[in-house]
């Protein structure tokens, strides 16, 4: 079953049916707060109530953004940490695009985190850790390594991997876990990508969106094409 989600060829929303795997309060949480599971050593994220959407107050969640403010063009790209298609992209496009047109002031970027599985939420949850300093540094090492993390599929395995990405990036083993027990972070980042991919019509990654218009996944030389014509 892992092996079919990571494979598939065109991933869409399954807003209905996000595992919320998380330890802490809230009516979403409560057959994993009734185990009484924790985080030890090799623990997981605990809880396995199914949230079909996120409560309605929960907070949204401001953007990610990297590059000047003033920047002429806005890229915002929606991908999952889970989607090998947006990892793909990012092995092969991103360290150009960063370099030539976020580094130079050209290009503002927002990264819009989806969330297909319980796994990406974990990994969306490290990286919203690590605030706006660290945040596109950990984005970089879970797509570097999304095979590695990932490993075997298996959930004590990943959530082991993914804070062992999260050392790396200096944050330490009790604010990992304070973040993997977040259930108003977990919540607001749901609600966040729910109302967001919906308002912008989003039902794949990776979807990119270039001053407003919309676009499917390309390689470089098409998107920098694209981002020439709007430079002008």
């Amino acid at each position: 079953m892992m092996k079919g989600l990571f494979q598939m060829q065109r991933r869409t929303f399954t807003l209905a049916l996000l595992s919320a795997a998380l330890v802490g309060g809230g009516s979403w949480l409560a057959r994993g707060l009734e185990r009484g599971l924790g985080l030890g050593q090799s623990a997981i994220p605990a809880g396995a109530a199914l949230a079909q959407d996120a409560p309605a107050d929960a907070a949204i969640r401001p953007d990610m953004v990297i590059g000047q403010p003033d920047a002429p063009v806005t890229v915002v790209e929606y991908a999952s940490f889970t989607c090998p298609h947006c990892q793909h992209w990012h092995e092969t496009v991103w360290p150009e695009f960063k370099k030539n047109y976020i580094d130079t002031g050209k290009v503002k970027f927002t990264l819009r985190e989806v969330y297909f599985d319980k796994f990406g939420l974990w990994a969306g949850m490290v990286a919203q850790c690590g605030g706006e300093m660290r945040y596109y540094g950990i984005v970089d090492m879970l797509y570097d390594q999304q095979k590695e993390w990932i490993g075997s599929g298996q959930p004590t395995e990943i959530a082991d991997n993914l804070r062992k990405i999260g050392a790396k990036a200096g944050l330490s083993r009790e604010q990992i876990d304070a973040c993997l027990n977040d259930s108003a972070m977990a919540q607001s980042m749901v609600a966040t990508y729910q109302k967001n991919a919906e308002a912008d019509g989003v039902n794949a990654t990776p979807t990119f969106f270039i001053n407003g218009t919309k676009h499917s996944n390309m390689d470089y030389d098409e998107f920098s094409k694209l981002l020439d014509a709007e430079l002008g």
